[in-house]
């Protein structure tokens, strides 16, 4: 039997900190949501000024990454390159979410959205580097 983590409500805390600190010292209003391994929501804030739209993605987005162990961008980078078979596959295919990884295993995502594309997975993978003792970022190598 293999044992693995799981994410804390003082965890989501810490993330979605790291995360709006990110977004406020670059002048951005996003929505942030962070899910747990099933997919569910742990969290999710809209900030004063984020796009109404913004709370609906931003738990999609990590809900795709949960779902496929890699960040949102893998899915908008598809489409984009013609692989329009994507967008029927159960995730939004927008960049801004990143999978959560510790000990190798996907524990959970944030999804950040109501900026451009980029900007979102920025504010995303700052929250992720907030948690101590994770793989942080997805490499390739997983999933």
């Amino acid at each position: 039997m293999k044992t693995i983590r799981v994410l804390t409500q003082e965890d989501a805390r810490r993330m979605a900190s790291a995360a709006e600190a990110e977004a406020r010292g670059s002048g951005w209003n996003v929505s942030i949501a962070i899910c747990d391994v099933g997919g569910h929501a742990l969290w999710l804030q809209r900030m004063d000024g984020a796009p109404l739209m913004s709370a609906q993605v931003a738990p999609e987005k990590a809900r795709a990454c949960v779902l496929s162990g890699k960040p949102s961008k893998v899915y908008e980078d598809m489409v984009n390159q013609g692989r329009v078979a994507a967008l029927s596959m159960p995730v939004v295919p927008l960049e801004g979410g990143e999978p959560i990884y510790f000990d190798g295993n996907v524990i959970g995502a944030v999804g950040v959205s109501g900026v451009q594309a980029g900007q979102d997975a920025q504010v995303a993978r700052a929250g992720v580097a907030a948690l101590d003792g994770a793989d942080h970022l997805y490499t390739g190598a997983q999933a």
